[in-house]
């Protein structure tokens, strides 16, 4: 009787559970494809057989189920259950017993028949993947074979992938999206705003018995209950779970690789070789082996090199770790961050230190890596610096100090980068610094060059400074040029200013210096309009633009004076919805703009304002001159003081001409602008644009009130000061 209870279980499909969550999109995807051959693999969890039993009772075939066990690895009893679960569903008479007959039968059958076969990652024998092999072969057209599992055997499905025969499923595909999460949730008398949805589905990746767990734990017992913050696979629920799903099955070898190497945030074979102490360079297929059973690893390319483990799986093993071997953590941090330096990966290197605890290595790290990964690709820098904020400790890293400050002074922290700069000029360095210069001298003086905190004469001393010391190959020393050059503007000195930044220019683009060739090519683009020639302005701005370090959106506060600059040479060209595009980007970053960098937060908030009046938005030009103007109280500028007297008197002109009621130009007066300069006349425009003579006629007329001019000439001239029209 016992025997029979078995075999029944084995051959029944498992009933749905009241509340189970509805899986519709993967149950549709399922029933639309008629592939012959369909595989769900996927870690313990993920609820594969769940899936499989909604799709059977809304697919039309009749489905032959078999849950195969640790017993059922070889060929001749997995044959006969698979017989057994055949003619249940009568797809083959009761004397097949044999393979060849088997085959023959199924070959012969005229009805379509779905065969599960779930819990494959039992059979482990070439045989056995051999007779499912053959089975898939000789089903019945319309006949679907569904190979379920943590693991799958070895079984040659290649063939059947290239020719579209497969169809395959595995944990992406499984994962709860967030209305399925929200489904289960509420079965679990769990109402969850949008922001701790979204932050439970990030933490769980969508695993449906994590997300199951995570309802336990916020729900919790009276008056225990916990937050989506707290929620962690240290959890015990969580950490029981894996580690009677999954760790109780592995030998210790297998344990200690996967505990061992949890103290990674992406690993790859070399990596686990090194951080393990491994002699054998064997972990490449370790975790392979891994992703291949379902052991919450997942792949990070199509080549199989890198892999991380699922969030939950991760901090459930760094637990175990610290239960098992706590004294070890530090040590595996240290090769972690040592493998990872050596390999061009800094930013990793620097978290794997910070790790350890050790804070003379991260200040190593961070000293040796943190600017020249700024000048490469605009790294943002500020987690470098976590843990240095206490002057006593910026004084024992100086190097580390002077790279903060110039950090804080470009993010537009005023007060940090004056007292990181400060600790700097306090601490003392002996030896070489990382980028062969001789001593810390020449990084302080181009610091305060940078910060220009006692006028512009001392600033291009500074600056001269920085240059005569800096070694030649410096990826400090484009800036100490671009600095030199940005001193003679402010003089006055127009022409040296110009040649300083070609220099720089050329100097970074030689050492790798991407974002301060970014700010050279800015002020050249600046000189350039300055002067009128408003081409060369927008394509030294574009090419600017053109070296961010991911080519679209803007990240950094330095990119607001190249997008003031392309949207002045935009409106120069007429194309006004580009330039508003650009004037909302440096809108963004505008806040940040202030005296920590003065010279650059005036000279970009007198482009903005210029820009705004421009687009006779003189409420937003007054806003952004006004804080050019505080920031010159406070740090003469030379020249730019005046440049900013004269763009207030412009404003006051504006302001006076202006029809307060009506002042922004439309889009068909916007249209018009470009075509006043012309010779043709109202009626030839009106051709062009498509409209009548008398509305190009009114639209001209409202255009000079608003630009408080009483003719087309004044209207022009009014236009061309503001930089609208050539």
């Amino acid at each position: 009787m016992h025997a029979l209870e078995l075999l029944e279980a084995k051959l029944t499909l498992p009933p749905l559970q009241p509340g189970t969550v509805t899986r519709t999109g993967l149950v549709n995807r399922l029933r639309a494809s008629r592939h012959p051959l369909v595989t769900i693999v996927g870690p313990a969890g993920y609820g594969k057989t769940t899936l499989l039993s909604q799709w059977a009772a809304r697919d039309g075939r009749p489905f032959a189920w078999l849950s195969v066990d640790e017993g059922d690895d070889d060929p001749g009893v997995l044959l006969r259950y698979v017989a057994a679960a055949l003619r249940r569903q009568a797809a083959v008479p009761e004397t097949m017993t044999t393979l060849p007959r088997l085959a023959s039968a199924l070959s012969h059958a005229s009805a379509p028949i779905v065969l599960v076969l779930d819990d494959l990652q039992f059979v482990r024998s070439h045989e056995s993947a051999d007779l499912i092999a053959t089975l898939e072969r000789h089903l019945p057209d319309g006949s679907t074979l569904v190979l379920a599992g943590r693991k799958l055997p070895e079984l040659p499905i290649a063939r059947s992938r290239v020719e579209a025969r497969l169809l395959e499923l595995g944990a992406a595909d499984l994962a709860f999206g967030r209305r399925e999460a929200q489904r289960l949730l509420r079965a679990a008398h769990l109402e969850l705003d949008d922001a701790d949805l979204l932050e439970l589905l990030g933490r769980t990746e969508g695993w449906a018995a994590g997300l199951h767990l995570a309802g336990l734990f916020l729900r919790g017992e009276p008056g225990q209950a916990g937050s989506v913050a707290d929620f962690a696979g240290d959890d015990r629920f969580v950490a029981d779970y894996f580690r009677f799903e999954h760790l109780a099955r592995l030998g210790r070898a297998e344990l200690r690789f996967l505990t061992r190497s949890s103290v990674l945030d992406t690993m790859c074979g070399p990596l686990c070789d090194a951080v393990l102490g491994k002699e054998r360079q064997t972990s490449a297929t370790r975790l392979e082996s891994l992703e291949h059973s379902s052991s919450f690893v997942v792949p990070l390319d199509r080549r199989r090199v890198w892999y991380r483990y699922h969030q939950l799986f991760r901090e459930a093993l760094r637990a175990e770790l610290e239960r098992r071997e706590p004294e070890l953590v530090p040590e595996l941090n240290r090769r972690a961050a040592a493998w990872c330096e050596a390999n061009g990966s800094p930013e990793a290197a620097r978290r794997y230190a910070a790790a350890t605890g050790d804070v003379d290595a991260v200040a190593r790290v961070v000293a040796a890596h943190a600017f020249p990964a700024y000048c490469e690709g605009g790294a943002e820098l500020d987690t470098w610096l976590d843990g240095f904020d206490d002057p006593v400790r910026l004084e024992q890293f100086p190097l580390v100090a002077a790279l903060g400050s110039w950090v804080h002074a470009l993010s537009g922290r005023t007060d940090q980068a004056e007292l990181w700069l400060e600790a700097a000029e306090q601490g003392s360095f002996d030896g070489v610094l990382p980028d062969d210069t001789r001593s810390l001298g020449p990084w302080i003086s181009l610091l305060r060059a940078a910060l220009c905190r006692d006028g512009v004469e001392q600033m291009l001393v500074d600056a001269e400074t920085a240059c005569n010391g800096l070694a030649r190959r410096s990826q400090w020393r484009p800036t100490a040029l671009l600095l030199r050059g940005v001193a003679h503007l402010l003089l006055g000195e127009d022409e040296r200013a110009e040649a300083l930044f070609a220099e720089a220019d050329k100097a970074a683009s030689i050492v790798g210096a991407t974002e301060t060739r970014r700010l050279a090519l800015a002020e050249r683009s600046m000189l350039a309009i300055a002067l009128g020639d408003y081409a060369r302005g927008r394509d030294l701005a574009d090419a600017a633009r053109s070296l961010a370090a991911d080519g679209s959106e803007s990240r950094a506060v330095s990119d607001a004076l190249q997008l003031a600059l392309l949207a002045r040479a935009e409106l120069r060209h007429g194309t006004w919805e580009q330039a508003r595009v650009h004037v909302a980007e440096a809108e963004r970053l505008a806040p940040a703009l202030n005296d920590a960098l003065p010279w650059f937060g005036v000279q970009t908030l007198l482009e903005l304002a210029r820009v705004e009046m421009a687009l006779l938005d003189a409420a937003a030009a007054h806003t952004h001159l006004s804080r050019a103007e505080s920031i010159l109280e406070r740090r003469p500028l030379g020249v730019l003081t005046m440049h900013a007297k004269g763009v207030r008197s412009e404003l006051r002109a504006l302001v006076d001409a202006q029809d307060h009621s009506e002042s922004v130009l439309t889009a068909a007066e916007l249209r018009l602008l470009p075509f006043l300069p012309t010779h043709l006349t109202f009626r030839e425009i009106g051709a062009r644009l498509h409209v009548s003579r008398n509305t190009v006629k009114t639209q001209a007329i409202s255009i000079y009130r608003k630009l408080g001019a009483s003719s087309r000439a004044d209207a022009i001239d009014r236009a061309g000061q503001l930089g609208l029209v050539e």
